[in-house]
């Protein structure tokens, strides 16, 4: 059995980025995961046997509202990291956008996609 949670647009203020302006204004992220789970015990009914959501909303705001990164690429990297270190999580895929980058020309946003597995022990 294959059980996946998904959780779309955890929305963060946060100062990312490598222009100045967006170290020092900051702007708005949004975050989508998806994590595998190891196991979960479908019939328990309880959040023992499985992820809290809870908990990965608020290790998301945790990484987001730490040190600054100049790259999506490296802080999509640090979610990863953090998320994997949840109880029962295998995989995750991470989507972490900039709905407003200051980008000329761009009317959407811009995004990075990253898919990490538990190293195997």
């Amino acid at each position: 059995m294959s059980l996946s949670i998904l959780i779309e647009d955890i929305t963060c203020y946060a100062f990312h980025g490598v222009l100045p302006q967006e170290q020092e204004l900051g702007q708005e992220f949004r975050v989508t995961v998806r994590l595998r789970l190891e196991e979960c015990d479908l019939e328990s009914d309880s959040l023992e046997g499985t992820v809290d959501y809870c908990d990965v909303v608020l290790a998301v705001q945790e990484i987001m509202h730490q040190e600054s990164c100049r790259l999506l690429e490296t802080l999509a990297g640090r979610l990863a990291d953090r998320l994997l270190s949840l109880p029962k999580v295998a995989e995750v895929d991470i989507r972490l956008s900039k709905p407003h980058p200051p980008l000329p020309g761009v009317r959407g946003g811009v995004a990075v996609e990253l898919n990490r597995k538990k190293e195997r022990r």
